[in-house]
Formats: structure tokens, sequence, C-alpha cells
């Protein structure tokens, strides 16, 4: 079974690493070229596991070049791996390995298909979430699903916590899979399309506490928003306070508190721009 990798980030290289701890090996790993994108959040260079492990590495400007897909026949690839990358790949791309491409997304979809998976699922009071290991088509995380990895919620967790919780999520998943896809023992289950839910994007304004709504919902903002994202906020004459950790209160404190139609969020750790 030959396999290959596609990464740039901290989260692909810690599930190339849970492929060689799972008994998998690649045959070859592909990142972005040393002079670009040397400022992305959680960017690693590949080049020391790669030599330790005797895989070729190549350095790419695009998933879609030409050149990477003569890099899939060149070593006869069964599956390819890409996780931690921005860019889309298209349908040639998808369709070079011999049994498909591979990506994992932070919901247990089909729900919650799109972006800022770990802000809506905090946002929205789900009981859990997770991580899906899946096939990637045309579609926006639309491919049937190989496996998942489910993660409770709390009325406390926030995206700290739940950022973390999905970088093991992700481990866990490739540990598991991979024994699987070495013995060819891989089932693919179509998602059920009738069930998605899609979720929009978000922008830092997003952040901003509507002091119309419930105080809850306010609270479980800071949660979903709190580092790495960047943090609710409220204005206050004029100057945008950043709040970063907070709880519900029955009436003000000595810290920052913000009243509500239904109660007050104390501000526990908060900044002013």
């Amino acid at each position: 079974m030959k396999l290959g990798f596609v990464t740039c980030v901290q989260l692909g290289f810690s599930c190339m690493e849970a492929i060689y701890k799972a008994g998998g090996k690649l045959q070859v790993a592909i990142t972005l070229i040393d002079e670009k994108a040397k400022n992305k959040s959680g960017r690693v260079y590949l080049d020391d596991f790669c030599q330790s492990n005797s895989i070729d590495l190549i350095k790419i400007d695009h998933i879609n070049d030409d050149h990477v897909i003569d890099v899939i026949k060149k070593y006869d690839l069964d599956w390819l791996f890409i996780i931690g990358w921005s860019q889309i790949a298209n349908k040639r791309l998808l369709d070079a390995p011999k049994s498909g491409v591979l990506g994992m997304h932070p919901t247990l979809l089909p729900k919650g298909r799109g972006r800022a998976s770990i802000p809506w699922a905090i946002i929205k009071g789900l009981e859990e979430t997770g991580v899906t290991l899946f096939k990637l088509d045309e579609g926006v995380d639309t491919g049937p699903i190989l496996s998942q990895y489910k993660i409770p919620l709390s009325e406390r967790t926030t995206s700290t916590e739940l950022y973390d919780s999905v970088n093991d999520a992700h481990v866990n998943l490739m540990t598991s899979i991979i024994p699987k896809i070495l013995n060819e023992d891989v089932t693919l289950q179509e998602q059920n399309h009738a069930d998605a839910t899609e979720w929009q994007g978000r922008t830092p304004k997003d952040g901003e506490i509507d002091l119309s709504a419930s105080v809850k919902t306010a609270e479980r903002l800071v949660r979903a928003t709190t580092r790495p994202y960047p943090g609710a906020f409220i204005m206050i004459n004029d100057k945008k306070h950043i709040i970063w950790k907070a709880k519900l209160a029955n009436e003000t404190t000595k810290n920052l508190c913000i009243g509500f139609k239904d109660g007050f969020l104390e501000c526990i750790e908060w900044e002013a721009e």
C-alpha cells in the first residue's frame, strides 16, 4: 500500500507521526516551498522527519500544479492524505491516486460542513462534536466517510480546550485507520445529505457581544472565540474591550460586568485595546 501526505502545519505533521507509530510508512511527502506562508499559523517544515524516515520530500507552490500530478503518478500512490492545507484540490488531483484522497474535517459530518467548526460547536451549544476522516470529492465536506471520532462538550468547554481535543482526535483517527488501510479493510459510508448542515465562516467582527441577546448566549460567545481565536468583545466609550474569560453572575461584582435582560456576565480575563 503506497501512501503520500500533503501538509504544511503542525496538525498534519502530528498525523504523519501517527502513521509511523501505527506501523505505516509514506512514499512521499508534499509541502509548501520554504518561502511561502512563513507566517501561517502552525507552519512546520518536514525536512528533518522526512530525512530520518527516508521519505522523499517535494516542495510545491500549489496543490493543483501539474508537477503534483506527476509526483502522484511517479510514486504510484494508492492513497494521498491532505490534512492541514488551505488550497482546494481540483478533480484532476483527486482522481490521481488509485484509491483517492483522504482528508479530515472537525465535525461529525454531515453536520457542520463548512468553516469555523470549533467556534460554532460551542456557540450552538452542542453536546458533542468530533472529527471525520473522509474521502475528498468535488463538494465541500461531502465525500464518503471512513471513520469518526466523537468529542463530548460541556457548558464549560472553551475553544482552547476543544482545539486541543480536535488535534488529539486527528491523531487517534489516523492511528486507528492506518492498520485498516494497510490491510485493505476500508469501508466507505456515503453521507446522508438530507441531514447535512452548513456552517458559515466567521470574522473578528462576529465576536461582538449583542447586549439584546441573553447572557447565556454572550457567555457561549466568549468561550467560543477565546484563544486561539480573536476573542469576544464589547465597545465601552469607543474603546474595544476583548473578553477572554467570563462567567454568569446574578449581580454586579468588582470585575468588569456586562448587564443583560436576564443577568450579568462577569469578565474574569479581559483587555482594552
